[in-house]
């Protein structure tokens, strides 16, 4: 893929869909990318909203979940996806970030046997469904999964926008406004994501696997909180950095129901994969 004069073209060199939205600002030098899910499952119901100026709402590119993308303004052009925001000083997010809508049901509601999308109603099948935690509650609920595709897609894109704007950083919308929303939420991966955007990756030491049942905690020590329940025997992690006795690893599989888990662990009990 490539950016030419702020628009995104595809790995054909044709330009992708673009339907230019009302809902936007002036134009502006984006600092962050904020990722975001629709709360819908389809991608019509994305666009006409975002088509529609009593709406007042908009994001610069959305991803479908096949990987179908749609381009709403220009990427030096303020969109209206952040809403009342902040992070790292900066307030008012929609002012220094790219939004990236990925279609994703993202909180469910069971009805009878169904999962049902609380905002559409439509049905999301069992095997798109995650049990997870999100990382600002303390409840387990019910999440649609996104797909490969939609990830795969993704990460290629903000990868292209980080490198074409020098973006700090790839953030959530429940980073930035962590008491009224919760997407991308806990289905997102949103560690891993960020490492390969951001090209981490290159700076890991290696993958190891637990030699035990062994506690993740959220600093380098036993006075931290745990963040979860042991991380089984065999867990494959990978290494970012040791300070002293521990280790700052990411869980490169899905544990206890939670995705995309960072934290410090003890260096001893780590053997190399």
């Amino acid at each position: 893929m490539k950016i030419s004069n702020h628009l995104l073209f595809d790995n054909e060199g044709k330009q992708v869909s673009f339907k230019p939205t009302p809902n936007k600002g002036g134009r502006y030098t984006p600092q962050y990318l904020v990722m975001h899910y629709t709360a819908a499952t389809t991608a019509e119901s994305a666009i006409s909203w975002f088509m529609t100026p009593i709406a007042q709402a908009s994001a610069h590119l959305l991803i479908d979940r096949d990987g179908t993308v749609t381009q709403f303004a220009a990427f030096n052009i303020i969109c209206w996806h952040a809403g009342k925001s902040q992070w790292n000083g900066l307030v008012g997010m929609n002012q220094f970030s790219i939004g990236i809508e990925l279609v994703n049901a993202g909180r469910l509601q069971k009805s009878g046997d169904k999962w049902i999308c609380p905002v559409d109603q439509q049905h999301v099948a069992d095997d798109e469904v995650i049990i997870a935690t999100h990382k600002n509650e303390n409840t387990p609920a019910a999440w649609q999964q996104y797909s490969g595709k939609q990830l795969e897609v993704a990460i290629e894109i903000a990868a292209l926008l980080v490198k074409t704007y020098g973006l700090k950083d790839v953030v959530g919308h429940d980073d930035i406004s962590p008491i009224r929303k919760s997407d991308p939420g806990p289905a997102f991966p949103t560690g891993s994501f960020r490492s390969k955007v951001m090209g981490r990756k290159d700076e890991t030491i290696g993958e190891f696997i637990t030699a035990e049942d062994l506690n993740i905690r959220s600093g380098a020590g036993t006075a931290f909180s745990t963040l979860s329940d042991p991380l089984p025997k065999g867990t494959k992690v990978s290494l970012l950095k040791s300070e002293g006795t521990w280790s700052f690893v990411e869980v490169m599989e899905t544990v206890h129901g939670i995705m995309d888990l960072e934290g410090w662990v003890s260096s001893k009990f780590l053997i190399k994969a």
